[in-house]
């Protein structure tokens, strides 16, 4: 096939660019990466008016998403530099790192500094280390801490405990594979308040016992999680600022 072409068309005084692939495929696909850029895949077959109509008629979905992932990309982007003072959100809260010189090095916190202490303060790779894996250990307890809570209510309906694994995801704050029993939850979900990180968990858990996001999926989520919509609009705008 062709390399991808690059087109635009203006959307409401809007222009958006996206690449054509060609492909043998019998419907035009729409995908938007991670970067925000939009790329669609269509038959050699079908016209790139047609194509264009197809794009024009997605325009506010593209705008929408793309804007989403954009801001996605950039949240928890700080550029720390591990230096007494800054600020490391935990649980929706801003906690200040505090850098101390000490013989052993451990980091831990009280609940309003996260002290990090380390033989040579000046380190920056042996700071973001361990400033690293006391993130790891709280993702860890929290989130096994939540699914432990939250399981028993899917539990009943046949479903076994899943597997729990942290990654840094790109566009997701989580995802599953129902038929290998694993939830996946994004590390950085650890920043917000735990009535967030509920939300997630539970929205996965769910599609153990509907793989889908059909009327009777979000039906479910509901019957389990009442309020899951108003933990999902607080988590996306605290997301986006």
């Amino acid at each position: 096939m062709d390399k991808p072409v690059l087109r635009k068309v203006k959307a409401g005084g809007e222009e958006i660019s996206f690449l054509l692939e060609r492909k043998d495929v019998k419907n035009l696909n729409l995908r938007i990466r991670y970067d925000g850029g939009v790329y669609v895949s269509a038959n050699v077959g079908v016209p790139v008016e047609s194509v264009d109509a197809f794009v024009l008629k997605k325009s506010e979905y593209i705008k929408k998403a793309s804007g989403r992932f954009k801001r996605f990309a950039e949240f928890g982007d700080t550029s720390k530099q591990y230096v007494s003072g800054e600020t490391v959100y935990l649980l929706g809260r801003g906690l200040r790192l505090k850098v101390v010189k000490a013989a052993e090095t451990k980091v831990f916190t009280d609940g309003v500094y996260i002290y990090v202490e380390t033989k040579i303060p000046e380190d920056f790779e042996a700071k973001k280390r361990l400033v690293s894996r006391f993130i790891d250990s709280e993702c860890k307890r929290v989130f096994t801490e939540i699914l432990d809570e939250l399981y028993p209510l899917v539990g009943k309906y046949g479903v076994n405990r899943p597997q729990l694994r942290v990654r840094n995801m790109k566009t997701r704050w989580g995802s599953c594979l129902p038929g290998k029993g694993i939830v996946t939850i994004n590390r950085r979900l650890i920043e917000f308040p735990r009535n967030c990180i509920e939300y997630v968990v539970m929205h996965e858990l769910c599609h153990f016992v509907h793989p889908n996001h059909s009327k009777e999926y979000y039906g479910f989520l509901g019957s389990l999680m009442p309020d899951w919509r108003e933990r999902k609009v607080y988590l996306e705008k605290r997301c986006l600022k």
